[in-house]
């Protein structure tokens, strides 16, 4: 492994249990599960680097012994090479969706992950990641539970995020490290692009360009939109042709040891209207008042109060779609996000996506975004891409 590139070490792994088990006892919590899947395995990653494929996965911690990643059944090889947990146990409640039966197999139950952690009567299970887990998987566990008539099951989403929050400069590192793949990339996709392509082809410009330069993946699914139909907030790479004149929607995001990072612009490909510029020129107005907002020991609120009000200065309140900013990290888009009725304190080290999106009526629209660290007098921008009127 090169050594020069930064990564999280296993200490720091082993610090997030810890710190985990402090706020289950504190808490009265018996049990935390950080469910993960192939989409989204944030919960379980932070706590072990493991990124499942097809099947489905949690990390196990019990307050005073050591966690346990469970898998499906087909994963062990590829979970031993890249687990920072050394104990792990398949079920067949974590198989993938085609539901094989694995007959001759023999795989674990939810009651033996519990009895090898020596939880013999919990009152208190906190899951992470509630909200995604599958039907099936939750089903599985309930069964296990039935034993416990007096047991208590709770989201443990705030519980994990609490200390996902406050990123370490470990972290922050590979963030860094992320966004300048991401920029890398874009430079490159803006040397390349041109009408006649279409945003597919764009797409696999941008992907094949990240992976050259050492992502382990996209941070989201890269998105390419041209002309009318940009104004999609989430969207998909179509096999739609680029055409002389467009306004193009680029959004690229690389991922890096498990953390996001983003960069969206839009990019005029020949002579812009009149509209394009006043529109762009109004979202960069909107950018830098967000941007001087965010240090620590501001109130979330002023961040969102700053870009509305510009906004609305400007005229293109209108365009707006939802508040100017969301954390991340492992996930390109993680709570807390900065709305209009936010109240919390920005702390040193909390990362932010500058995410502020337009569209208007007509089917246009674009999304100026940056990867943003809060510092202590004032933004660290880890992407800090180019804010000016790209014409090609």
């Amino acid at each position: 492994m090169d050594k020069t590139r930064p990564v999280i070490s296993d200490v720091e792994f082993a610090h997030r249990v810890k710190m985990t088990q402090e706020i289950m006892c504190k808490e009265g919590i018996d049990l935390l599960l950080g469910y993960g899947n192939e989409t989204e395995p944030q919960f379980a990653r932070y706590y072990c680097d493991y990124w499942p494929s097809f099947e489905g996965c949690a990390v196990a911690i019990a307050r005073d012994e050591p966690p346990v990643l469970i898998i499906g059944p087909e994963s062990m090889t590829y979970a031993k090479d890249r687990s920072r947990i050394n104990t792990i146990k398949r079920l067949s409640a974590f198989r993938e969706s085609s539901n094989p039966e694995y007959p001759g197999h023999k795989l674990d139950t939810f009651s033996d992950i519990l009895d090898h952690l020596k939880i013999t009567s919990p009152k208190k299970i906190a899951v992470a990641g509630i909200n995604i887990i599958p039907h099936f998987t939750f089903e599985e566990l309930n069964r296990s539970f039935k034993k416990y008539p007096d047991l208590q099951v709770i989201s443990g989403d705030d519980l994990v995020m609490s200390l996902r929050m406050i990123k370490s400069d470990a972290e922050i590192a590979c963030m860094r490290h992320a966004g300048q793949i991401t920029a890398k990339t874009f430079d490159y996709v803006l040397e390349h692009i041109k009408p006649g392509m279409t945003e597919l082809q764009v797409r696999g410009l941008a992907t094949g360009k990240m992976y050259e330069l050492g992502a382990e993946n996209e941070a989201y699914p890269n998105w390419i939109l041209t002309g009318e139909g940009g104004n999609q907030a989430i969207s998909r790479a179509r096999h739609k042709v680029i055409k002389q004149n467009d306004l193009v929607h680029l959004q690229i995001g690389a991922r890096y040891e498990g953390y996001a990072s983003t960069i969206g612009r839009p990019v005029i490909l020949g002579k812009p209207e009149q509209w394009m510029i006043d529109a762009i020129n109004a979202g960069y107005q909107g950018y830098s008042a967000i941007l001087e907002e965010l240090y620590a020991g501001n109130n979330a609120v002023n961040v969102a109060r700053a870009d509305y009000d510009t906004m609305k200065a400007n005229g293109y309140a209108d365009w707006l779609l939802y508040g100017p900013c969301h954390a991340t990290g492992l996930m390109e888009g993680e709570p807390p996000w900065i709305e209009a009725g936010s109240d919390y304190e920005l702390r040193e080290n909390m990362c932010f996506c500058i995410c502020l999106f337009m569209g208007n009526k007509d089917g246009y629209g674009f999304r100026i975004e940056d990867s943003i660290r809060v510092g202590k007098d004032e933004a660290d921008n880890m992407t800090n891409y180019r804010r000016d009127l790209i014409v090609l």
